[in-house]
């Protein structure tokens, strides 16, 4: 039985796709695994059964076939060190929802341009370096301003706290606002803000957990503060 140089670097290019694809998923990692054991256990049978019945005048290249072998053992680890890390990422991705779960029922403030109205009632939090006036609009979602105000800000840390009024004397309704806030005659200069409210639940079905306050999810790298 002879084996050619050609089968066996076909043998390799299967290997070298299953290791490309074994980074989608951790099912799929396992998969190409299984695919790729089977496929190195062929490998190891052809080149010991050519070994065998190998023409004395005419000697294999062990060297070749060597370095083949070695290259192949390296895709299979990089398909184990690809499914150990899916599930390290998983493990990790299980931690940081379990302590964002400890966030539900507290206030929380995060960094967004959104403003969840909960229970007829919002908040903001922001800094100012010099005592000035800062001017906060609120728009609905579509982009109607339904209030704003006029704040007398104070060098350092400000709160300010919404009850759902809106400039018409009427009530809005619980729900997802757009807030602006600036300074200036002009309320040309935005001022860094944060917003508060209630943490209602913690969601982990995407990339990176999220965090949820009524209709305002925010991902947990935007919270700044647990009350």
């Amino acid at each position: 039985m002879s084996i050619t140089s050609t089968q066996s670097n076909s043998l390799l290019a299967t290997a070298s796709q299953v290791g490309a694809t074994s980074t989608t998923a951790a099912a799929a990692a396992s998969g190409a695994s299984n695919t790729l054991a089977g496929n190195f256990n062929t490998f190891l049978t052809l080149l010991t059964t050519q070994m065998k019945n190998q023409d004395p005048t005419s000697p294999l290249d062990t060297n070749q076939f060597t370095s083949q072998l070695v290259q192949f053992a390296g895709v299979e680890q990089q398909i184990n060190t690809n499914t150990s890390l899916t599930t390290l990422i998983n493990v990790s991705k299980a931690s940081s929802l379990y302590q964002a779960s400890a966030m539900i029922g507290h206030q929380v403030t995060a960094q967004s341009n959104q403003l969840a109205l909960q229970g007829g009632q919002a908040g903001l939090q922001f800094t100012l370096g010099t005592p000035q006036t800062v001017n906060v609009s609120i728009t609905n979602s579509s982009g109607v301003q339904v209030y704003s105000q006029s704040v007398a800000g104070q060098a350092g840390s400000n709160g300010w706290v919404w009850q759902g009024q809106t400039s018409d004397g009427l009530t809005a309704p619980d729900g997802l606002y757009t807030v602006n806030v600036t300074t200036g005659t002009n309320a040309t200069s935005p001022v860094p803000f944060n917003v508060v409210g209630t943490a209602t639940g913690v969601d982990g079905s995407g990339a990176t957990p999220s965090v949820s306050m009524g209709p305002l999810t925010v991902p947990i790298s935007s919270i700044r503060s647990v009350m």
